[in-house]
């Protein structure tokens, strides 16, 4: 079986916030200075499914990383984990877009890597939380989905997934290929061997740009977006403390009633 797995570089979303800014002109937000970057945690869960399904009938995992400053050691770490294969897909013609054109890059690249059963993705990226390139990936490829899988199992030609829901858990079969997005609930990644770490150090990647997967400028990034974010901004939280003063407790709870009635919190 061959397994695809799709993951991003994100800064790491335990970095202090006080460390990040926005550049409110470029529309984008600036990491935290002398902290490394990470892949989203969200898609080490899914090499992490990927690697679950290998252990039990010897898949090859493909790891399929886009962005253009990728750092070595951090898009290495699936390697590290015990994946085969790593592709990158680094050209600037292919950023600046939203949601639907990351699909579009990744799609092609999926059909340039060609023969594959299961396509992995987190449920949702740790930067944006847009949740969308995993079933757009999917209807792009005229694939089944499935999403937030806390279990991911595969044999016979489909793969049977427990899908979460609000109350507990569904269970989805679908024919194989497929696209599935795999959730927090499906347990922490293992962690890299010094001999996985080592072997990664070892492993040459794919580089391919646009125009090895069949997208010049006029077919990717920010010329396919669909989206545009118009304002990126730091939210102001503001906070107002007032005292109620009263001879008697009684007294002080009637007015501290009044008060919240009178903002309509009661």
């Amino acid at each position: 079986m061959n397994i695809i797995v799709c993951v991003k570089q994100v800064p790491d979303p335990e970095a202090p916030p006080a460390g990040f800014r926005i550049d409110p002109e470029a529309k984008k937000s600036v990491p935290a200075q002398g902290v490394a970057p990470v892949i989203s945690p969200f898609d080490e869960q899914a090499v992490e499914a990927a690697l679950r399904l290998k252990d039990k009938g010897g898949a090859k995992v493909t790891i399929l990383c886009k962005g253009t400053d990728l750092v070595a050691d951090v898009v290495k770490k699936p390697l590290a984990m015990g994946a085969d294969e790593l592709v990158l897909l680094q050209d600037p013609a292919l950023e600046g877009g939203d949601a639907y054109s990351t699909a579009v890059a990744l799609a092609a690249a999926i059909k340039k890597i060609g023969q594959f059963d299961l396509v992995l993705c987190g449920r949702q990226a740790a930067d944006w939380d847009a949740g969308q390139v995993g079933s757009g990936l999917a209807e792009l490829l005229g694939l089944p989905c499935i999403t937030l899988a806390r279990k991911v199992e595969a044999a016979d030609g489909k793969v049977k997934v427990e899908s979460v829901v609000t109350d507990g858990y569904e269970v989805v079969e679908a024919p194989m290929p497929a696209v599935v997005t795999v959730s927090n609930e499906l347990g922490e990644p293992r962690y890299p061997t010094l001999r996985g770490i080592m072997g990664a150090a070892r492993k040459q990647p794919t580089v391919w740009k646009g125009s090895d997967i069949g997208l010049d400028g006029s077919k990717a990034g920010k010329a396919v977006a669909r989206a545009e974010v118009i304002k990126l901004f730091i939210p102001t939280k503001e906070s107002k403390c007032e005292m109620v003063s009263a001879d008697t407790p009684q007294e002080a709870a009637a007015k501290l009633a009044t008060r919240l009635r009178d903002a309509k919190l009661l």
